[in-house]
């Protein structure tokens, strides 16, 4: 097993992951600036697992990169909530921006900061740590959006200075089991976005059930057109046997 660990595939959250540990290890005076770029250029070249993980190998934490392929989740928002720790915990843009998508682990505390930059935290394939997670946002002349799936509650306390929270997604109300998501924080000339949405793999359901429903509507109506068309044929038959019914009495009478 361990020979086919070097080819799984590493997702951007995996580097993300390993990006922060070179970050706090360059905080800490353990990388000097020279090491921490080329490490950081080899993270984000990394394809595969095997390629990531000795970047981080001689360093104190460990890399949160989960290198054997656990049971398939049922989708559930009892199987979302794993508990434990996040698998991010902060982003940062300045003049720059960051994102934080697909399969991650939300913590109970995510803070992010945008000055000059922009940020994305989407929520949609994401698990969590807890069944309410908050959002720290903090924008300054910058935007950060975060993205929720559709059955999640989602409470907005940010405050804004010449700049604003997104309030539309406040109030609606969240599927039994579902995680609760708090966004705080404060924007200054800036903004800090909230929008539900379904992911790419479930629009692409919907939308083709939505053209099977055509399908089979415009079969329907094509199966009601034929038989209503028998039905006439059918009535149309039965007309011209009825008159020639009628025209054989009448010959048969007058020959009598």
């Amino acid at each position: 097993m361990t020979d086919e660990l070097p080819e799984l595939r590493a997702s951007d959250a995996d580097r993300e992951r390993v990006a922060e540990i070179l970050q706090d290890a360059l905080a800490e005076g353990r990388l000097d600036m020279e090491e921490f770029e080329e490490r950081l250029d080899a993270t984000y070249k990394a394809r595969t697992y095997g390629e990531l993980t000795p970047i981080t190998r001689d360093l104190p934490v460990s890399p949160s990169v989960n290198l054997v392929k656990g049971p398939e989740q049922d989708g559930s928002w009892a199987a979302r909530i794993t508990g434990g720790e996040g698998s991010s915990t902060w982003g940062v843009a300045i003049m720059s921006g960051f994102e934080r998508k697909g399969r991650w682990t939300v913590p109970r505390r995510f803070n992010s900061f945008a000055f000059w930059g922009g940020g994305e935290i989407d929520l949609r394939e994401a698990n969590f740590a807890d069944g309410e997670v908050v959002i720290n946002c903090v924008a300054i002349m910058g935007g950060l959006n975060v993205i929720v799936p559709p059955g999640v509650e989602v409470q907005v306390r940010g405050i804004g200075i010449m700049g604003g929270f997104d309030q539309r997604e406040e109030g609606v109300p969240g599927d039994p089991g579902a995680p609760r998501v708090i966004v705080t924080g404060f924007a200054f000339w800036g903004g800090v976005g909230v929008e539900r949405k379904v992911t790419r793999a479930e629009r692409q359901r919907l939308r083709e059930e939505r053209r099977q429903a055509k399908l089979d509507k415009k079969a329907s109506r094509r199966e009601l057109h034929e038989s209503f068309q028998e039905d006439i044929q059918d009535a149309h038959r039965r007309l011209m046997d009825g008159h020639r019914d009628l025209m054989r009495d009448r010959r048969d009478r007058r020959e009598d």
